[in-house]
């Protein structure tokens, strides 16, 4: 093996522990250490849903609201079919107070996966939904 391609293996087993490090990091509730842990995966791999699913992962628990909706939303150019990134897109646009939108995005979710979480979400926002056209 010659020297460019031991760096391209080394590299790539960097990105791969940044990436483990980064969903640890998000597990023990430390979202922005996580993000930049991320930092050197999401410039080398910006269109891997997985990297982008992390990130929004990330962004949603610190609060980055308008960070998170725009990494689930390209999670979700990637690949139309990911319920849990609607599922989050969907939590996402609640928390921003865009309910008409995220009940939209969560009932895809459930609809697609209909897990007791979903239907929890859409039967919980469809409520507040209700609520402020009275």
């Amino acid at each position: 093996m010659d020297d460019e391609n031991l760096t391209l293996d080394h590299l790539g087993d960097n990105r791969f522990e940044a990436f483990r490090q980064a969903e640890a990091l998000i597990e023990n509730r430390r979202p922005l250490d996580a993000l930049k842990a991320l930092e050197p995966v999401l410039e080398a791999d910006p269109d891997k849903p997985s990297v982008q699913l992390l990130a929004g992962r990330a962004y949603f628990h610190s609060a980055q609201l308008n960070h998170a909706e725009q990494a689930f939303t390209r999670v979700l150019e990637l690949d139309p079919s990911d319920h849990y990134a609607r599922f989050v897109l969907g939590r996402t646009l609640q928390r921003l107070g865009r309910l008409v939108e995220a009940l939209g995005q969560l009932r895809m979710a459930w609809a697609m996966n209909p897990v007791p979480e979903y239907q929890d979400a859409v039967s919980e926002v469809n409520a507040r939904v209700r609520l402020q056209g009275t």
